[in-house]
């Protein structure tokens, strides 16, 4: 989710009315099976992305206890960012929906379920122009797909339902109410988002919005707050936006959205006084694009544009919306006001120039990371004698090699492994020395394994009632097979 800066005790109160305490019960009780019946149809979506960072950025980040990365020959140097989101399965064969924002860049996907199982997901297309990412999973069976609403139908004040994972702590619902419609929050041309006070946060981007008869009014998109958490301000696509959007998607061949080539702007009640209109309706053009379908029509600047194919569209991004819905190659009648007069001027419609689509559409999913594996996985050690045990405040119990170095970029870095911990044993191998570790990999290479078993006891362990003190087992990567 990308922050834009992207009961009472005896009853229930509903829309301002007491509801009995027994009734309340009812509602609950409904609501919780309601929920029950919507969770199989929502995913958590883990996604790994490869970041170039410069060597400076990257050193500084390690000294600072940031993410570090993984370096290749050059100068460049590459950090994995694992981001958190939400997704709903809109297919029974296995589509998901999801925001592209949670999963731009990425080199693997994996989605959870509600009953904690997993799965690996391609991407099957995206429109980072609106900020959409179509998903598919293949498990040998069918899945639960959610239904679609109608959101021209939402009204302000419906309640609603968000589900999805927040912070990425896991699957969550959250409930509010339909704040506002038609909301322009500038994040796209189109504009058109539902507003809601449900509890919406960093990790619930791609979940679904749902009514009260379990249908999806929206797809969760955008906060507004002045901190990184929700403020009371969340934004979903509305369904209808984002189901037609989808069924292009899963065509596998995004159609470009139809092109008029104007520029437009809201007409303002001033605007609409300096053109003798009793009131504001429509849309001024600002801009024509030269050889573009307005241009051949003869629109020109000043021209308001009140009507498309024989609706009135609320305002400019109503107008942008029908525009990128047309077919290209369609003649479409606009009612334009110009001079004083009404008049109608037929468009042919095309489709949005290629560059200017290459622009914003981007690409699609990055491939497989660089992978930064030296000969001794980037780890400098020591045996673990009495000096070293006071200068690095070792656990009393912890017996092996200690860590004095870890090479930025390397897996051992990007799972965490730092200076001070201590390599008990590689495999089934206790180690005591460097070249003990080092034999420990060279085995694993010899036997064509991909991974070597390190036993790790890690500096600082937290102790908590969940986990006893101890030792970590840690997959290194020692090949790229």
């Amino acid at each position: 989710m990308h922050s834009l800066t992207r009961i009472g005790l005896a009853g229930l109160v509903v829309a301002g009315f007491a509801v009995p305490a027994a009734e309340a019960q009812d509602m609950s009780f409904s609501q919780a099976q309601l929920v029950r019946g919507l969770l199989p149809s929502v995913v958590n979506i883990t996604a790994r992305a490869e970041v170039a960072e410069t060597t400076d950025a990257v050193m500084a980040s390690a000294t600072t206890g940031g993410t570090t990365g993984k370096a290749s020959s050059s100068n460049a140097l590459y950090s994995v960012k694992v981001s958190a989101g939400s997704g709903f399965i809109i297919d029974p064969t296995g589509d998901i929906a999801t925001n592209w924002h949670v999963v731009v860049g990425a080199y693997e996907v994996v989605v959870t379920f509600s009953d904690g199982t997993h799965a690996k997901a391609d991407l099957v297309n995206a429109s980072p122009l609106v900020d959409l990412a179509l998903l598919h999973v293949n498990v040998g069976k069918k899945l639960a797909a959610v239904t679609w609403a109608d959101s021209t139908k939402v009204q302000v004040g419906d309640p609603v339902l968000a589900i999805g994972n927040p912070l990425g702590i896991g699957m969550s619902v959250s409930g509010g109410i339909v704040s506002a419609i038609n909301r322009n929050i500038m994040d796209t041309p189109y504009d058109d988002f539902i507003q809601t006070d449900a509890a919406i946060n960093h990790g619930n981007s791609g979940g679904p919005l749902f009514n009260l008869k379990g249908e999806v009014i929206g797809v969760n998109s955008a906060i507004i707050s002045p901190t990184s958490g929700n403020a009371g301000l969340g934004f979903a696509m509305p369904s209808s936006d984002a189901h037609f959007i989808f069924d292009r998607l899963s065509k596998k061949v995004l159609r470009r959205p139809g092109f008029l080539g104007v520029k437009l702007q809201p007409l303002s009640p001033d605007m609409a006084q300096a053109l003798g209109m009793d009131e504001p309706q429509g849309s001024i053009v600002a801009a024509v694009t030269d050889d573009g379908p307005a241009a051949h029509a003869g629109l020109h600047p000043g021209d308001v544009l009140t009507r498309y194919a024989g609706d009135a569209p609320s305002d400019e991004r109503a107008l942008l919306r029908a525009i990128a819905r047309t077919d290209p190659g369609t003649v479409v009648e606009i009612g334009v006001h110009r001079g004083g007069k009404d008049i109608v001027v037929p468009v042919k419609v095309e489709e949005w120039p290629t560059m200017w689509w290459e622009d914003v559409h981007g690409g699609a999913a990055s491939g497989p990371p660089h992978l930064n594996i030296p000969a001794d996985l980037g780890l400098t050690v020591a045996p673990l004698d009495d000096k070293m045990r006071a200068t690095y405040a070792v656990h009393p119990d912890a017996q092996g090699v200690i860590v004095t170095g870890v090479l930025p970029g390397t897996d051992a870095s990007q799972r965490g492994i730092g200076i001070g911990d201590v390599i008990e044993q590689v495999g089934d191998v206790s180690v005591g020395s460097a070249e003990d570790v080092q034999h420990a990999i060279e085995r694993a290479r010899t036997d064509n394994r991909p991974y070597a078993l390190f036993l790790v006891m890690r500096k600082n362990q937290p102790v908590t009632a969940a986990q006893l003190p101890g030792p970590k087992w840690y997959a290194l990567r020692v090949s790229a097979g």
